[in-house]
Parts: structure tokens; C-alpha cells; sequence
């Protein structure tokens, strides 16, 4: 007979059986998942059965709460209790995951019959031990307008359960919170509405039971409707039986139907239900056993509510209690206070005919069937290597982040505010109150220049008024309120006098204000103008929450909860990104986080072998960095620490994230033409032998314009800066700066243009018909200048009105120690040839320098995310947070190859041409890829294919420019190739 005839034949036995009246169809769990065989089950819970006398089957109804924080006087006690009573299981709270790994193989070991080890985890074992990741808590989680994600929750958690050797989770809460004053449950349950509750009760059940871990709908026959807290006293809900059959009912019918295992009874008084006085719904026949197993029918194990509650422990003795719950219909007493005198009552109660040897054994045999179905039939020790990491993985943080990202809710925006457009139009300005907010700041800072404020909570009027002025200035502020607690009686912590200052604030300002924390606090937040929900404040919803404000995310969140008239179940929903740079795990978008970390000992090794002082590195995949890290120091000496916010001299990029910007900026309107040669646009170079040099050519390198010309050395005498060139103060015809104490003439610009135009050109080859291929820092110089010409202004202006401010980089700039704290900024090198000092916050290229520090080869500077942006707007065909900058066709032109001579594309570098050898880029970087490198140790690419962006920043130069170590050890190219690794290629 094939297995599959088998197991019909198998399961038609078992119905025959149940139908003969031998054993009662309620002994078998119903299973969710058709790998359980009935036959094997059956043999094993009689197998188990049989060998236990009455007694120790007593003990199978009892779960007792065990810890993995206290000493060795309590661990004897619960394992005396396993090996005297034959406990049925433990149900684990307060201490670390290896701690209770270990006793839990010690108390397995003890036990006759395997124990069930259970766990109240709502939001993840990290509600119960250290060192573990949060999941979103529940209210956070009715946001989420997709249950795929709760279902992908539910089955990392039953990983997580499984590798501690845990078996039942006493979750999903399926309380409908429909009393925002509710002291227990609140943000514990799913929302205000029966739908919410049940489409996310049923997503999160399933993610456990289809992996394998019993879930636990609670409180029955529900909690949501309360002001007592069951901990502390015997809550009463006089709602009439049909408002609790069409509201807190309507969960558990739901996921009856879908094959929920276990079901807590709460200690609850509720009169339509059972009108004897004061009888908790745990104590209550009429709850337990005539409505949930008889009226609705449920068939699966029905565990207490602690027993150690007040709700309940109040009135009833401990043992007594447990008698009382036995009596009621419950299958496991939990948290059981006395097990001994509890099962001397019990047997008590059997001698008196008030219940069952029968119906004791039913229950038992119920809960052998639920331990064969978590796999007790087959135990195994639980393996303690490397447990943490087991249970910390990336893909854990994916989950986490996708929950969070999608939960948040923007409730409030009025004329559209968000997410943030015209960046440049407005002064931003961010207020935490009641917490620091660094994260939240933080990310703010990545899209806009923000000034940043912070006050406590219940602050005084006069800080209140001093914060008023200090923002007066401001055309937005975005106020992040923390502290936020979970208690309506105490107004869930926010003062009136915060709210005061936010409405104030809302009244002259432009205000959007994230609420870190419950959402029924917000009932104290009408009128105070635009409102997002974040939920709960933590390091993820911080990050999280300015990528919706500025559209890195859309917003996809809708309230779950009714809070008051302005903010009602439902608000919020679909807010479309602004194709703005989104930040997160590498794994969300399939990169392999721990090849990835690979990049770390490269780093460090270039740290280690004086190649470069410190380095910042940024990995953009599809719109988003998952890669951000700093290492090492400004200065090799002692010195404050590389951060993100590190700003360094960009050298040659500055060719394609200033001059090839502009320039492609112009050729897209039709305002350049690259087949138009120099004097098209510079007459003054008709004559000259550069006049009729092709912009196409110039821009590709192949204009027979020299590498470059050694501008600083005709300025100097003897080893020192003349002074006719140079002064150490600005004065009368001496202010443009060149470094710190050191002013050049005011004609030196012209000098070095004259000194340009009259530079000769290479030969051309025997039988060339054109220019060779030489890589020259003059193509910029005119490129520069052919873009002043046409657009009329400076390029720093252009640049900074066109491309730098509209996309929020203010720390993307020239001449930074004018414009910023020079701590922010990397030094490079110490110049001891010509500027006789330490270069820092000042181009460190010579020419440029001398140019007035803005010249189109050299004298950008930024930090690691504004390079990545640049790059994004390029991958993104020219447009970037809204703005439309460059014709997509322009970018697919000018970053292809435009030569049979070299490599390179119009401005831009690229891989080399030869298979398998990436040239400046890594040797697996598609021949798609387009970048540049810098000669103080930087470079960018970006990879079209992949939508993949590569920074690499260090100040290698400092303190010698003649260190090449960076480039001799290949340390970029290393890490280009690693993130190539991560994606899987080879």
C-alpha cells in the first residue's frame, strides 16, 4: 500500500474510531500541517500514556514559570518539580538566550515525559531575554497593510522558538482594543476593529504553526473592552453576550477556522457570560467549557491565564485555584503557584465524582498529541554554538525593518507637504522632545541641511519660550516626540505644556510632528498640523521615519486604531515616494550582509599599513544604502574618529560630480552641443590652438591637451612662495585665498588661463587622423569656463543653485573651511614644497588652489552620502527627489564608452575595456559601470545593471602625497569586488 493510501486509510480508522465512541475526537489536535502522521501520533501519545501512573499524568496539566536570571535555589526547585511531579512543561521568562538554552537541555534531561517549553513572546523573544532583536509590538504591526509581512514574523519567530527548543508562544493577542483606556492591552493588540485584529492574528498564528511552534490566541473571551488590569484586580466587562459575540468573539471564530492550536482563557468577570458573582471566565464552566469548547466547538488545547494574577489569585488559594481551572474545562494550568496541593485536590476531586479519571486522561492524551505535533516524539538537546548569532541574523533585521517601514503612518498632511519637496525653498529645523533623537537627527541630516534642537519633556515655560525664538527663523520644523509612555491614566506621558509648544509652533510655522510612541497619546494632538505615526521609539523607527518624511520610503501605514475625532481607524495610507535614497539591511535587497563584512579587514588592513588614515565606504543596491561604515581616524596620531559625516577633499571626481554635471545639464536643454568646437563658445580662443578643439574630444580626453602643468611652480623661488604672488594676510589686491594664512593675487586666475591657452599640444601619431588618448586636468579648466560662458555665472553658484541645494547636499561644496567647523572636514596633506603648511579644509590640488579653490578638475568636497546621491541621480536617468535635472538619454551618453582609444566615456571613467580587468574600477564591475577616482584617495562608481553605487573616501595624501600605498595594494578595487561577491558574482 503507498504511503499516501496509508495515511487515508489511517485517518478513515481514526474517524471510525472517534464515530464508535472509543476516544473522543477532541484528543487530536487539529494539525495544520500534513506533514504529522495520525497513526505515528496516536502510537506515540499511547506509547507515553501507558507508561505513566496517574499520578505522574496529573502532572502533564502543569506549567510553572522558570527564569534564567536567578540563582541555583530556584533552578533546584523547578527541577525538583520536573523530576517529582513530571511537570508538563515550563513556560520560561526574564533572562539570556544561552542561559536558558543550557537549562532547558538541564531540565529536559530530568524530565520523564518531554517537557513543553513556552514562551510569552509577543513581540519576540526579546520581550522576555537580553541580547535578541525587537519585533514591532502589535499596534505597530495593524499598520501593516500587507500580512505577508506579519506572516514572514511569525516564522522568523518559530525559528527563533525552535532553535531554543521552544514550543508554544503564547501569541497572537487577539483582543480588539476597543477602550482607548485600556490599561493592559493597548498597544498589545492589533487595533480598534475586529477586521485588523483577525487579518493579522491569523497572518502572525499561521507564521508559527506552519513552522512549527503552537500559537496562542488570548485573552478569551477578550480583554479589549476593560479599564482594570486582570494583573492587579478582577476586571468586569458588561457588555451584553451579543456585543462580545459580534466584536471580541469574532477573532476566535475566525481563526478557529484556520486550525489555531491553543487558546488563554483570561480572568475576566463578564455577567452575560456567566452571572455567578465575581467567577473569573478562567474559573468559569460556562465560559471555558460550554461557550469555547461546546458553543464554538474549539478542539485545540485551552491554557489559563497565569494563575498567579490577581484577577484571579485574589479569592482562590494557590492549588486550589488550579482545581478550580481543572473544573471549568481548562487542559494546562499555567503558572501554577503549588502543583503538589493542586494535584492532591485534584485526586480529591476524583474520589468525590467531581470529575473524571476519564476526563483527565482525555486531556492529557490532548496534550501528548500537541508535544508529538512540536516534535517532543523525536527531542534533541538543544545545540548551544554560536546560539546568538543563530538567533541575530540579517535576515531577522530585514524582517524587522520591513514591519517597522511599512507600519508608519502619515495621519495628517496638510497641502501635501510631505513628502519634503523643493528642498532649497525652505530652513529646516528639527525639536526632539523628551528624548535626544541622535538617530532621528541623524537621518534627518542625510536629506537636507537641518539645525537641530532638543528639550526634556514636561519642560518649563521658560524653556518652552527660549525654544520659540530659537525656531522663529525656520520655515519647517519636525518635532519628534518621545518619551511617550504607555499609560492613559497618566496621559501616556506627554505634558500640556509640550503640546502647547507645538501648537504654537504650528501656528506661524510649517509642522510635522512623529509621534514616537502609542498612538492613543495622539488623542492629546488634535490641531497641532501634520501628524505621522512611528508607533515606538527605538534606533529602526528613528532611521525609518525621515525616509518617509523626505519619500527615500512611501508610506503605506494606515491607523489601526480610532483615537479621537481627527484621527480615526483608518487614516493614512498610500503616500508615493519622492525617489529620494532609502537606507537599510543588505539582505532587503539581496545582498549577503556577512561577505559584505569583508570589507572591514580591507579597510582595516589599509589602516594598518599606513595607506590611508581613515576611510569611509557607502554601498547603494537599488535606491538604497545598506552599506555605511567608517574606519580609522582624520589624522594617524591621535585624533577624533572617521564618522558619516566626514567630509573630504574629492580631487578628480570633481570633474564628473561638478563640471560633467553642468555640462550635461547644458547639453540636455540644448544649450551645449558637443560637436561644437571650444570657440563656438569662447571666441577669444579663435586664433589660439585650442580654439578648434571639439568639446566631444576634450570631454574624452583626446584633444591633445597636455596631463597638466606644474601652475604653483612658476609662483614659487628658492623653495618658497614669492611675494609677489603670495601673501600670509588678504590685502589690497591679494584676497584670493589659497590656504589658511595664505592669499593669492587677484590676478592669479587669469595667470593660470593664460598660462592654459598657451600650453602646446601633443603631436599627433604618424597616420593618426586625430589626437591620442592622454588623461589631462586641463579638459576641465575649459570645460569650466565654456559653462561660465553659457549659463553667465560661476559654476559654484550654478552648480549650487542647480544641482546641490535642490538635492539637500550642504555639505557638498567648495571651499568647506569657509563654510563649516573645520573638525568636519579630513586634512590632506602637509605641504612642505610649496604652501609651507598643512592643508585642511582647502583644495589640495595646487592648480586649483591657486584658481580660487573652485576650479573643473579639482575642489569639490562632500562626505560619503552626497556622492551617493549624485550617483543615484544618475542611475536614476537624471532625476532625483522630484527634480529633473538631466535628460536620461544625455546620461546613457555621455556614461558610455566614446572611444576606440581608451576606456573612457565623456568626462566620466570607466572599466577597461578587457575582459575581466575592471582598470580603476573592480575586475567585476560590468564594462556598464561609470565613475571616477581621485587622486587624495577617493572614488565613486555607478553600476547600471546592478543599480549599484560604490563610495570609497580617505585622505591617503595626508600626510605625504607621495604615498601610493592605497593604489599599490589595490585597497578600492579589493572592495568594489567584494559588493560584486555579495550580489553572488564570481
Amino acid at each position: 500500500m503507498s504511503s499516501k493510501l496509508w495515511r487515508i486509510f489511517a485517518v478513515g480508522m481514526i474517524a471510525l474510531i472517534f464515530s464508535s465512541g472509543k476516544l473522543d475526537e477532541s484528543l487530536l489536535v487539529r494539525d495544520p500541517l500534513s506533514s504529522v502522521d495520525p497513526m505515528d501520533q496516536l502510537n506515540w501519545v499511547d506509547s507515553v500514556f501507558n507508561s505513566l501512573t496517574f499520578e505522574e499524568r496529573l502532572g502533564q496539566l502543569f506549567m510553572v514559570a522558570a527564569y534564567s536570571n536567578k540563582g541555583q535555589k530556584h533552578v533546584d526547585e523547578i527541577s525538583s518539580l520536573v523530576k517529582n511531579e513530571n511537570l508538563g512543561g515550563l513556560i520560561f521568562f526574564q533572562g539570556g538566550p544561552n542561559r536558558q538554552a543550557r537549562l532547558t537541555n538541564y531540565y529536559q534531561a530530568q524530565a520523564k515525559t518531554p517537557l513543553f517549553i513556552a514562551m510569552d513572546a509577543e513581540w519576540g523573544i526579546s520581550m522576555r531575554l537580553d541580547s535578541v532583536p525587537d519585533f514591532p509590538k502589535a499596534m505597530t504591526l495593524g499598520a501593516v497593510q500587507d500580512p505577508d509581512l506579519v506572516y514572514a514574523m511569525g516564522k522568523e519567530m518559530a525559528r527563533q522558538f525552535k532553535e531554543l527548543g521552544m514550543h508554544i508562544n503564547f501569541a497572537p493577542v487577539v483582543d480588539v482594543n476597543s477602550n482607548p483606556q485600556n490599561p493592559v492591552i493597548g498597544y498589545r493588540a492589533f487595533g480598534g476593529d475586529r477586521e485588523t485584529v483577525t487579518k493579522q492574528a491569523i497572518a502572525y498564528m499561521k507564521g508559527l504553526q506552519d513552522n512549527g511552534v503552537l500559537a496562542n490566541a488570548k485573552h478569551f473571551p477578550g480583554h479589549g473592552d476593560t479599564e482594570a488590569d486582570s494583573h492587579y484586580s478582577l476586571p468586569v466587562i458588561k457588555n451584553p453576550e451579543q456585543r462580545i459575540w459580534e466584536v471580541d468573539l469574532y477573532p476566535y471564530q475566525e481563526l478557529f477556522k484556520e486550525n489555531l492550536m491553543s487558546v488563554m482563557v483570561a480572568h475576566l468577570n463578564v455577567p452575560s457570560l456567566d452571572d455567578a458573582r465575581n467567577v473569573p471566565t478562567s474559573l468559569s464552566k460556562k465560559v471555558v467549557t460550554d461557550l469555547l469548547q461546546k458553543r464554538m466547538n474549539f478542539q485545540g488545547l485551552i491554557f489559563t491565564d497565569a494563575l498567579n494574577m490577581k484577577g484571579v489569585a485574589n479569592s482562590n488559594a494557590p492549588g486550589e485555584v488550579d482545581l478550580k481551572a481543572l473544573l471549568a474545562g481548562n487542559d494546562v494550568l499555567l503558572y501554577s503557584q503549588d502543583v503538589p496541593k493542586a494535584k492532591t485536590l485534584i485526586k480529591s476531586a476524583v474520589a468525590d465524582g467531581r470529575i473524571s479519571e476519564k476526563d483527565i486522561d482525555r486531556r492529557v492524551k490532548k496534550i501528548l498529541r500537541a508535544k508529538y505535533w512540536a516534535g517532543l516524539n523525536d527531542y534533541k538537546p538543544i545545540d548551544t554554538y554560536k546560539l546568538a548569532e543563530r538567533l541575530n541574523t540579517p535576515e531577522t533585521q530585514t524582517i524587522i525593518e520591513d514591519l517597522y517601514a511599512d507600519a508608519i503612518t502619515v495621519a495628517v498632511n496638510k497641502d501635501n507637504l510631505l513628502p519634503f519637496q523643493f528642498l532649497d525653498l525652505s530652513n529646516f529645523a528639527s525639536l526632539s522632545i523628551g528624548d535626544e533623537g541622535k538617530d532621528f537627527q541623524k537621518y534627518l541630516s542625510k536629506y537636507t541641511k537641518f539645525e537641530h534642537f532638543s528639550i526634556d519633556k514636561a519642560a518649563n515655560e521658560t524653556t518652552h519660550y527660549n525654544t520659540m525664538k530659537q525656531l522663529e527663523d525656520f520655515d519647517v520644523v519636525v518635532v519628534g516626540l518621545m518619551g511617550v509612555t504607555n499609560s492613559p491614566s497618566r496621559n501616556f506621558g506627554i505634558s500640556p505644556g509640550d503640546i502647547k509648544l507645538i501648537r504654537d509652533l504650528a501656528k506661524r510655522q510649517k509642522v510635522v510632528t512623529v509621534l514616537f510612541g502609542n498612538a492613543y497619546a495622539a488623542q492629546q494632538l488634535e490641531d497641532i498640523g501634520n501628524l505621522v505615526f512611528a508607533y515606538e521609539n527605538n534606533p529602526k523607527t528613528q532611521e525609518l521615519a525621515p525616509q518617509i518624511l523626505f519619500g527615500g520610503r512611501a508610506s503605506k501605514g494606515i491607523l489601526p486604531v480610532t483615537v479621537n475625532g481627527e484621527y480615526a481607524h483608518g487614516v493614512g495610507g498610500y503616500l508615493a515616494p519622492a525617489n529620494r535614497l532609502s537606507y537599510g539591511t543588505p539582505e532587503s535587497v539581496g545582498l549577503n550582509g556577512k561577505i559584505l563584512d569583508k570589507i572591514d579587514a580591507v579597510a582595516e588592513k589599509a589602516i594598518r599599513i599606513q595607506a590611508t588614515p581613515g576611510a569611509n565606504v557607502l554601498v547603494v543596491k537599488d535606491g538604497k544604502v545598506v552599506f555605511e561604515r567608517s574606519y580609522g581616524k582624520l589624522e594617524y596620531k591621535a585624533s577624533p574618529a572617521v564618522t558619516s559625516e566626514t567630509v573630504y577633499d574629492l580631487a578628480s571626481i570633481t570633474k564628473v560630480l561638478a563640471t560633467t554635471q553642468a555640462v550635461m545639464f547644458l547639453e540636455s536643454r540644448g544649450e551645449l552641443d558637443m560637436k561644437k568646437t571650444l570657440e563656438d563658445y569662447l571666441p577669444e580662443l579663435k586664433g589660439t590652438n585650442k580654439g578648434k578643439l571639439v568639446l566631444s574630444d576634450v570631454m574624452a580626453h583626446e584633444a591633445g591637451l597636455v596631463a597638466f602643468i606644474p601652475y604653483y611652480a612658476r609662483t614659487v623661488e628658492a623653495g618658497q612662495w614669492r611675494g609677489d604672488y603670495y601673501k600670509p594676510q588678504a590685502s589690497l589686491g591679494f584676497s584670493r585665498q589659497v590656504s589658511n594664512d595664505m592669499y593669492g593675487m587677484d590676478a592669479l586666475r587669469d595667470s593660470i588661463w593664460h598660462w592654459t591657452i598657451e600650453s602646446k599640444l601633443t603631436p599627433i601619431s604618424r597616420g593618426a587622423s586625430k589626437h591620442g588618448y592622454v588623461y589631462s586636468d586641463l579638459t576641465m579648466y575649459l570645460m569650466q569656463a565654456v559653462v561660465e560662458r553659457v549659463v553667465n555665472q560661476p559654476m559654484e553658484a550654478f552648480l549650487d543653485q542647480n544641482f546641490y541645494a535642490p538635492l539637500g547636499l550642504h555639505t557638498m561644496t567648495f571651499n568647506p573651511a569657509l563654510k563649516m567647523p573645520i573638525d568636519n572636514i579630513a586634512p590632506t596633506e602637509n605641504d612642505i614644497t610649496w604652501r609651507k603648511r598643512q592643508v585642511r579644509g582647502y583644495v589640495h590640488d595646487q592648480g586649483a588652489a591657486m584658481y580660487g579653490g573652485v576650479a573643473g578638475h579639482a575642489g569639490l568636497f562632500g562626505k560619503a552620502n552626497d556622492l551617493a546621491v549624485m550617483m543615484q541621480l544618475m542611475l536614476n536617468g537624471g532625476t532625483y527627489g522630484g527634480v529633473d535635472l538631466i535628460e536620461p538619454e544625455t546620461v546613457r551618453k555621455f556614461t558610455k564608452n566614446q572611444s576606440s582609444q581608451s576606456r573612457r566615456g565623456w568626462g566620466w571613467d570607466k572599466p577597461n575595456t578587457k575582459a575581466g580587468s575592471g582598470g580603476s574600477a573592480g575586475d567585476l564591475a560590468p564594462k556598464s559601470t561609470f565613475g571616477h577616482t581621485g587622486f587624495t584617495g577617493t572614488c565613486v562608481w555607478a553600476d547600471p545593471d546592478n543599480k549599484l553605487v560604490y563610495v570609497f573616501l580617505s585622505n591617503r595624501v595626508y600626510p605625504d602625497a607621495t604615498n601610493t600605498k592605497l593604489l599599490k595594494e589595490g585597497i578600492r578595487t579589493e572592495i568594489h569586488d567584494i559588493i560584486y561577491e555579495a550580489m553572488g558574482k564570481k
